[in-house]
């Protein structure tokens, strides 16, 4: 069984690795790099680029909706910081298998479980047509922003953390290091 220190040692570290995934709020809200995309494969690129570029600053931007459709829900918001709770203790910050009463609790399980409960908090609640307004505007924001946020900035930044760094590269070129 793991103790009250351990848990927060893992809060922590997944608080730390969530802010690590954050880029610079500052590059994100960079007024010089909005304008209107010149066609609609334009659109999608900037879309694409700029959902995985940013995907951790949209997240908490709808994160920041979604609690302030809550606000004037003080019972609605006290039983969602419960069971964000859950997910941060009971699936996100955990490194060990969960056991309970001595039986190894299976990570799908833990999943559906705590799915079922956000489920039950919302139907409980009441405000499932309140959060589901604030994600349709989450998700609004987040679009709008992708689309008329210029990427030209981005791709310097994303060529080291690319999954294709190594084909970008040109010392493991297939022509060997001639050019043309």
């Amino acid at each position: 069984m793991t103790t009250a220190p351990q848990f927060l040692s893992g809060f922590k570290q997944t608080a730390q690795s969530l802010n690590a995934g954050l880029r610079p709020w500052s590059v994100f809200l960079d007024l010089t790099s909005l304008n209107l995309p010149s066609s609609i494969p334009d659109a999608t690129t900037r879309i694409t680029q700029n959902l995985t570029h940013f995907r951790s600053n949209y997240s908490l931007i709808i994160l920041i909706v979604l609690f302030l459709s809550l606000f004037y829900h003080p019972l609605s918001l006290i039983a969602f910081l419960i069971t964000f709770i859950a997910w941060v203790f009971l699936y996100f910050s955990r490194n060990e298998p969960l056991i309970i009463f001595g039986y190894q609790v299976n990570d799908l399980v833990v999943l559906v479980l705590l799915f079922v409960a956000t489920i039950l908090v919302l139907i409980w609640s009441g405000v499932w047509l309140n959060l589901l307004v604030a994600v349709v505007i989450g998700v609004v924001l987040v679009v709008l922003h992708a689309v008329l946020r210029s990427t030209d900035d981005l791709v310097a930044d994303d060529i080291e953390t690319s999954p294709y760094v190594n084909l970008l590269s040109d010392d493991d070129s297939p022509r060997g290091g001639l050019e043309l």
